[in-house]
């Protein structure tokens, strides 16, 4: 079984009954609690939503390949949002692998990945995309550009308007990236997989409650 929960912002929990990853853990910096990664695997896409805990399975804040309890995890260097091609990658996006399901973790990038980057990504079942926009991270359009690039069976939005989330700068609300991408949409508390088999035929938006 495969879990996804989202926690707010780009924070998002995934889940076997080996291993937990927690991805973008202090959510300190937008008013939430921060996650407990003690004994768990921390995976950060920048190094400010990092916590480092020293009692952490693994910590994981930039580009290569990891092997940790039944999760081969790639990291992938790409620009941030906010930076100047000329400046240095200082973003990370995920290509996370566990049992026969293949998630894509995407932060506050640039919409242009290349198709270098997107080669190294490889297929992806799930892909989890900032939506939020407004010059901080990716809009509704261009994420969904991307997730037509990316090519899923499902995309997870996150880091979208939420009132309990104190932002750097507003952010769209979800429905703009559902409109945007004009596609099925599925709500729930937690996304549950069991085998890749069972992922939806068609392009899906599964829109989480956060937790």
């Amino acid at each position: 079984m495969f879990e996804i929960e989202y926690k707010g912002a780009n924070g998002v929990v995934l889940s076997t009954k080996k291993a937990t990853i927690y991805a973008d853990p202090k959510l300190s910096i937008v008013g939430l609690k921060d996650l407990s990664t003690k004994g768990q695997i921390e995976v950060a896409t920048e190094a400010r939503f990092a916590l480092n805990n020293p009692d952490a399975k693994l910590n994981i804040e930039g580009p290569g390949e990891y092997g940790v309890a039944n999760f081969d995890i790639k990291g992938i260097a790409a620009q941030r949002h906010l930076d100047a091609e000329t400046e240095p990658k200082v973003s990370t996006i995920y290509r996370i692998v566990a049992h026969d399901i293949r998630v894509g973790l995407l932060g506050n990038i640039h919409e242009k990945l290349s198709d270098d980057q997107i080669e190294e990504l490889g297929i992806i079942d799930v892909l989890i995309v900032p939506v939020g926009g407004n010059g901080y991270t990716l809009d509704p359009t261009a994420a969904a550009g991307l997730t037509r690039k990316i090519d899923p069976k499902v995309v997870i939005p996150v880091h979208y308007a939420d009132s309990a989330v104190k932002y750097e700068v507003p952010q769209d609300s979800v429905d703009v990236f559902i409109k945007e991408l004009g596609v099925q949409v599925e709500e729930a508390a937690k996304y549950k997989l069991k085998q890749a088999s069972a992922l939806p035929e068609a392009l899906t938006i599964v829109k989480l409650a956060r937790s």
